[in-house]
């Protein structure tokens, strides 16, 4: 006789200092039978010991907080040994933070007006290490980012893309483009072992954390 193991469950924090976000999604999310919400905060300063406690897979993070914001508690959390994935929850209006976030670690991010499905779907993905991160929206917000470091970003991308291979470098541009690796598997003529394996080089030559922040550096050289 044979038993089915039973269907991994995704463990979510959620961090917002609204305190009807919190309720409204933990009310949302607490329905799906893979999901389970192990804990709430309403500041990045609390995330840290609820992180360690509470052992998230995923963290929804807000970004704007009265003491420790998402942007810090991101960068903090990207530091350990072995990180949640991130998700930001945000709105257009705050673009460039967003920019920082996901350059800092982050795997996407969400509008807080995001339809139920698509939440529950996302959250799916990052526990995943997928990135949440349409190529339009990316371009959307690198077009409202106005830092004064445009040049310079351009050419420290330009800088680091030169160390990878030819392959590797489609395998990045594909990744931009927001292709999963079932795409870039059909798309490039190799398999999908393969499309990992080039994924893994390219983090590790880059020394980035996951896909997002390779697409961004793509978008940072000018190549899509």
């Amino acid at each position: 006789m044979t038993s089915e193991a039973a269907p991994a469950v995704t463990r979510i924090l959620i961090v917002d200092d609204d305190a009807l976000v919190r309720a409204g999604l933990s009310m949302m999310l607490a329905g799906v039978p893979d999901l389970e919400i192990v804990g709430e905060a309403a500041d990045g300063a609390d995330v840290p010991a609820m992180v360690e406690s509470a052992r998230p897979d995923v963290v929804l993070m807000d970004i704007r907080m009265p003491r420790v914001d998402g942007l810090a508690a991101t960068e903090a959390l990207r530091r350990r040994a072995d990180p949640p994935e991130i998700v930001i929850l945000t709105t257009f209006d705050t673009d460039d933070h967003v920019l920082r976030a996901l350059r800092a670690g982050a795997t996407g991010f969400l509008l807080k007006d995001t339809p139920p499905g698509d939440i529950v779907a996302a959250v799916r993905r990052a526990a995943a290490g997928e990135p949440i991160l349409s190529p339009s929206v990316t371009r959307q917000l690198i077009a409202h980012v106005s830092d004064g470091d445009a040049g310079s970003r351009t050419q420290r991308a330009e800088t680091q893309l030169a160390e990878l291979s030819e392959r590797e470098l489609e395998v990045a541009i594909a990744i931009a483009h927001g292709r999963s690796n079932a795409e870039i598997s059909a798309e490039l003529f190799m398999s999908v072992a393969t499309v990992k394996a080039h994924v893994s080089r390219v983090l590790t030559k880059l020394g980035l954390n996951n896909r997002v922040q390779i697409a961004l550096l793509v978008h940072d050289a000018g190549l899509v």
